[in-house]
C-alpha cells in the first residue's frame, strides 16, 4: 500500500553512489513527499558537512522547509537506532541542532526497511536510467551544470506516474505555500572536523613548521604562527 504525506509535510533523504572516469561521486536526493519535487547534487563524500551543506541548497531551491526529513539509518544523521530492542533513535548532536535551526523533525527507517522510503528510492533508479547513463561529463563542473538543466528541464516538468502530475505544477499549486519558511541565516556549525596536519596539508612553507589551526564560523584555517617581541 502506497503511503502518502500532505502537502509541506515531509521530504525524504538519500545518499546514491556513481562511478565516474575521475573517481567516486556521493548524490544527495531530495524529494518532496507530496508534489515529488526532486532536488539532487553531488558530492565526493558522504559526510555530515555534505549534508548540512545539500540540505540548505535543497531548501533554497524549494522555497521552504518540509515539516519532517525521512533518511534510511544515514550515517552522518543517525548514530544508532535502538528501537528495534525497545530503546531509542540516537541522532548526530549537530545535526540535531542544525534541524532545530531550520524547524524540521527528524525521522528515520526501521533497519531493514527501506520500503518505507519509496519515493526517494525510485527516483534514485529514475536518475541513473533518465540523467546518468548514456551521457558524458568532463570533469564536475560540467557534472553539476547538466544537474540542475535536468532537474529543471526535464525531472520535475515530467509527467509523475504515481501522482499522474507534473512535480513542478503540483508544487507551485499545492505545496509550496504549505513549507515553513527559510531560516533566515545559515547554520553554523558548533562541531568542526579537524584533521591532523601533514606536508600535505598546509602551505609548502609552513610544512617544516608546527602550524596552529584556526576555527572559524565556516571552516578552518592553518597558517605559522608568528612571534613578534614588542618594545
Amino acid at each position: 500500500m502506497r503511503f502518502e504525506t500532505p502537502p509541506g509535510h515531509q521530504a525524504q533523504v538519500d545518499f546514491a553512489e556513481f562511478r565516474l572516469p575521475w573517481g567516486k561521486r556521493y548524490a544527495l536526493v531530495v524529494v518532496l513527499g507530496y508534489s515529488r519535487l526532486l532536488w539532487l547534487k553531488f558530492y565526493p563524500r558522504q559526510t555530515l558537512a555534505t549534508v548540512i551543506s545539500g540540505l540548505e541548497e535543497a531548501f533554497a531551491y524549494f522555497g521552504g522547509v518540509p515539516a519532517e526529513l525521512l533518511f534510511d539509518q544515514m550515517k552522518a544523521v543517525i548514530v544508532e537506532d535502538q528501537r528495534a530492542a525497545g530503546g531509542k533513535l540516537l541522532e548526530n548532536p549537530e545535526f540535531l541542532r542544525f534541524a532545530a535551526h531550520w524547524g524540521f523533525r527528524i525521522r528515520a527507517c526501521r533497519p531493514y526497511r527501506a520500503k518505507t522510503k519509496g519515493k526517494v528510492e525510485r527516483p534514485i533508479r529514475y536518475i541513473r536510467g533518465n540523467f546518468f547513463y548514456g551521457r558524458e561529463f568532463i570533469g564536475d563542473a560540467d557534472l553539476d551544470a547538466q544537474r540542475l538543466t535536468w532537474l529543471d528541464a526535464v525531472a520535475n516538468q515530467r509527467m509523475h506516474r504515481t501522482t499522474q502530475c507534473i512535480p513542478r505544477v503540483r508544487f507551485e499549486t499545492d505545496e509550496v505555500q504549505h513549507l515553513q519558511p527559510l531560516a533566515a541565516q545559515p547554520y553554523c556549525p558548533l562541531v568542526l572536523p579537524v584533521a591532523r596536519t601533514t606536508r600535505r596539508t598546509v602551505p609548502h612553507l609552513l610544512a617544516p613548521t608546527v602550524p596552529s589551526i584556526v576555527v572559524e564560523r565556516r571552516g578552518l584555517a592553518s597558517y605559522r604562527q608568528l612571534v613578534e617581541e614588542v618594545a
